[in-house]
């Protein structure tokens, strides 16, 4: 009975620390429309912020405490509010689930940059000189004791706030009818900032007071959000008293977990991901219509023309043959990745871009397809390439089963809980037996992943597996453009549209979404295997969530409807990676933030970043003598480049620039004189004989 009571009172004290963040989330949801990802980063940034301040620099405790809750917090949340969530507030649903998805990845990724995660930082709990209360035959330490007191402290000034205030009333008014509530009086705007800053403020009091019992670690803390995400599912996103207690439930699921799971190789895991679970569970059991999705704006998907498809094709393997042809054997390493990671950024673009179902889940999917590769070709053997497809395949039909329920953010959520269960406990069983059939997964280490035996030729250079996975990713595109152009890709964006439509009209949810989530983890599942073909050797952490956000978002930069989304993201993925890599390892997570920038920079063009390429460069493809020249001097470049003629980068230099100016000129030479403004004549376009009066005649009248 006492040990009950000692872990009762620990999972009381770490719910009312998920029930202090959950309320946050629930705040901001309520009020701005946003399910903020990011939601445990700022209490983690809080939370390092506080170490910086009390520990690392010496500030006293209250000063410390006061500067992130009362300033630091606070500037953060307007930050959010006024720079990245309000350009977005026109948008969709998705488009402000991405740019808090970018959110978080940047958060993480400047905790790193800033703090070196190699380096332990110790946060020492409060009062933690004191000895412990007694409440009963249990010990109740000082800093559990203070967490409690500041829960409900938490949960009492938010009812206040809510129900006896002006600011309150404007608050819950605006979330209701947000256009009614300005005509009343109220300001929405302002609405909209407390709840940010609110919320932030709730962040960083749940990171700081979690911190002193888990490792100070920037993904460790970010994804501890999870716990409370369920805990906000439990309240239906609305509701506090139900917030706290899914906080209350969770709190104690773990701490009982933690006292009573029985110790062998399976379960440890089990513990970790429990939070996970439940938040699945908790989306699948409580139906709503708030749980299914709020409004969205659609962005038109491109049709992909034959010829075009064509080009895209032939351009893949190209552009992996002059890779082979300049880049040295050690570089081929690291740059063969962005073809492989690129069939895995493919696979959002029939899930997310024709059919509307959000996954954050792909790389995740994507390792599986690397381990069933890695034993089931051990020895090379082409056939189990289709097999680690299938198998993929079967598990994306798997995760269908929540999407036949929910879709926007709430898709989101489950496909991250799925994530998250995959990466704390089923990438770390050992391997087991299922029926006398032999399942192992990383075994809780590496796996060793060979290249396959291709018709009697061993492929297993660095060349031959990139060339490899350049001919998959462009077959993988093609199919993909001929599934957009196909019945079936009418039919997914019919379903984007709307699902109770095509519900109405005839359509099968069921085996749509079932069909289009196995597709996209069949083509996940592929590219994994080839990305771990190119590693040669892979683990588990090279496949988890926070791994796969990057590359979520740059398949979102591009344009999630765009069949060239696939090679767009390995080259921006990799390249930048690999370039400030050879700067120092400081500068890889300058990378990450660099790409959660770009994500943030989506309310300038929703679209993707493919479509305004096209249209830049289609006066280019249309002007047949300047292609060829182009052509031509990209040719050049090339060959002086595998000659060794010139540096390789200053001849991608000159072959950019001379593109870039080819275009520039086709452009000029496309455009008619109505269409160049008076200004430009000369510049843009040669200067004519009557242009001289026409400009006298437009000055006159000025």
């Amino acid at each position: 009975m006492d040990q009950f009571l000692a872990f009762t009172v620990v999972g009381l004290s770490t719910a009312a620390i998920y029930a202090v963040i959950g309320s946050g989330l629930v705040l901001t949801h309520t009020t701005a429309g946003v399910f903020n990802f990011a939601h445990g980063a700022a209490g983690m940034l809080a939370a390092f912020a506080y170490w910086q301040l009390a520990v690392g620099w010496g500030w006293p405790v209250p000063l410390a405490l006061a500067a992130v809750l009362l300033v630091l917090a606070p500037a953060f949340g307007l930050l959010v509010e006024r720079v990245l969530m309000r350009p977005v507030q026109a948008l969709g649903e998705a488009e402000r689930l991405v740019m808090t998805v970018a959110l978080l990845t940047g958060c993480i990724a400047l905790a790193r940059w800033v703090w070196d995660p190699n380096t332990a930082r110790p946060l020492v709990p409060f009062f933690a000189d004191r000895p412990a209360l007694r409440l009963g035959p249990a010990a109740v330490t000082w800093h559990q004791a203070v967490t409690t007191a500041v829960a409900v402290a938490v949960a009492a000034g938010l009812w206040f706030l809510l129900h006896r205030t002006r600011a309150g009333t404007e608050m819950r008014a605006c979330v209701d009818d947000r256009a009614l509530a300005g005509l009343t009086g109220a300001d929405p705007l302002r609405a909209g900032r407390l709840a940010w800053v609110l919320g932030i403020q709730l962040a960083a009091v749940g990171g700081i007071l979690i911190a002193p019992t888990v490792a100070l670690d920037a993904q460790q803390l970010s994804l501890l959000i999870v716990s409370a995400y369920t805990a906000a599912v439990f309240g239906r996103l609305r509701s506090l008293p139900l917030t706290f207690l899914g906080a209350v439930v969770v709190g104690l699921l773990e701490a009982y977990l933690a006292g009573y799971l029985p110790q062998n190789a399976y379960l440890p895991g089990l513990r970790l991901a429990a939070p996970a679970l439940l938040l699945l569970l908790a989306l699948l059991a409580f139906p709503h219509r708030r749980l299914r999705g709020r409004d969205r704006r659609l962005v038109p998907v491109p049709l992909p023309g034959r010829r075009g498809a064509a080009l895209l094709a032939a351009a893949i393997p190209g552009l992996a043959l002059v890779l082979v042809t300049v880049l040295s054997e050690d570089s081929l390493v690291p740059y063969g990745a962005v073809f492989s990671l690129g069939v895995v950024a493919l696979s959002y673009v029939p899930l997310a871009g024709f059919a509307g179902q959000v996954s954050l889940c792909q790389l995740s999917i994507a390792g599986i397809g690397a381990v069933v590769w890695g034993h089931l070709g051990a020895h090379g053997e082409l056939w189990a390439l289709p097999a680690a497809v299938l198998v993929t395949a079967a598990v994306g039909a798997l995760v269908a089963v929540p999407a036949l329920r929910l879709s926007g953010i709430y898709l989101a959520l489950g496909t991250t809980a799925f994530a998250v269960i995959l990466d704390r406990w089923i990438f770390t069983l050992p391997a087991f037996d299922v029926l006398g059939v032999r399942i192992a997964l990383f075994d809780q280490g590496s796996v060793n992943v060979t290249g396959p035996d291709l018709f009697g030729l061993r492929l297993t250079s660095p060349a031959q597996l990139l060339l490899l996975a350049a001919v998959c990713l462009a077959l993988a595109s093609l199919g993909v453009a001929a599934l957009r152009r196909g019945r079936f890709g009418r039919r997914l964006i019919a379903l984007r549209d709307s699902e109770a439509a095509y519900a109405t009209l005839g359509g099968r949810l069921l085996g749509a979404k079932v069909a289009v989530f196995a597709l996209s983890a069949g083509i996940a599942g592929l590219g994994g295997a080839l990305y771990g073909m190119q590693l040669q050797t892979v683990t588990a952490d090279q496949f988890n969530l926070v791994a796969g956000l990057p590359i979520f978002l740059i398949a979102v930069i591009a344009g999630l409807g765009s069949v060239g989304a696939g090679l767009f993201t390995g080259v921006a993925f990799v390249v930048p990676t690999q370039l400030l890599g050879e700067v120092g390892t400081w500068a890889q997570d300058l990378s990450a933030l660099l790409i959660a920038l770009a994500g943030m920079g989506l309310a300038h063009s929703p679209g993707g970043i493919i479509t305004r390429l096209r249209t830049a460069w289609a006066p280019l493809a249309r002007d047949r003598p300047l292609l060829g020249a182009a052509g031509a001097v990209l040719g050049a470049c090339w060959l002086l480049a595998a000659l060794d003629a010139v540096n390789g980068w200053l001849s991608l230099a000159v072959a950019l620039a001379a593109a870039t100016a080819l275009r520039l000129r086709a452009t000029a030479r496309q455009q008619g004189p109505g269409e160049t403004p008076l200004e430009w004549w000369g510049v843009h376009r040669p200067w004519r004989p009557e242009d001289g009066e026409v400009l006298s005649r437009a000055t006159a009248a000025g």
